[in-house]
């Protein structure tokens, strides 16, 4: 008996370790956001003015997938969909724009929403989960989580993460790994866009036309 428990407690710890290796000591995912869009302040901008898409322009596939520069961007970039014009795939809703979080734990979160064709882009709190087809390969999100865990020499180190965003019954759902649980969601409320988050939080956001300062 007692192999026995030794032996799974060196699985159990092999994979604790295992799980950490590849959440924060993994090698980074490659920055493959366009710099112009990085580079560029989308704080200025009227979200209450929404792309036409009308299939004129380009296709979400023809855009390079955003993601986050280290564990965070220091300035809000530019919509990564901006020259975008792919009509809505089927089933989803139209909840482009800028929210805030009205009620809920997370009162006062500010969060930019882009979509295209089947692509959707969620810009907040520093970081960047892009999904759907690229230009530069991979469905899901491919980025980090943000809040940084600790520092060694001159780098940060933050959690990575990898989701799906699937649309159902007009619900934009989260899956980690695009095959785990889901784990957020998404959907409106007449007016309002309501945000269920992993922690078991349901935050209801209104919609602003500008970045509030």
């Amino acid at each position: 008996m007692l192999k026995l428990i030794k032996y799974f407690s060196v699985i159990g710890l092999s994979l604790i370790l295992g799980l950490f290796w590849l959440a924060y000591l993994s090698p980074r995912p490659p920055l493959t956001i366009d710099p112009e869009t990085l580079a560029g302040d989308g704080s200025a901008l009227n979200y209450c003015e929404l792309p036409a898409l009308d299939g004129e322009g380009l296709m979400a596939k023809d855009i390079p997938k955003g993601n986050t520069p280290g564990c965070a961007y220091d300035h809000f970039p530019l919509p990564i969909l901006r020259d975008c014009s792919e009509p809505l795939t089927e089933g989803a809703d139209d909840i482009r724009g800028l929210w805030r979080a009205i009620s809920g734990a997370r009162t006062g979160h500010v969060e930019r929403v882009e979509q295209c064709g089947k692509r959707v882009v969620v810009t907040a709190a520093g970081i960047i989960h892009d999904y759907g087809p690229n230009s530069s390969g991979g469905l899901n999100t491919n980025d980090t989580e943000g809040r940084v865990l600790f520092t060694a020499g001159n780098r940060e180190y933050c959690m990575r993460t990898s989701a799906s965003m699937i649309w159902e019954d007009k619900e934009l759902n989260f899956y980690v790994f695009g095959w785990g649980p889901k784990v957020v969601r998404r959907y409106r409320e007449g007016d309002l866009l309501v945000w269920e988050y992993a922690d078991g939080s349901v935050n209801k956001m209104e919609r602003l036309c500008q970045l509030p300062d």
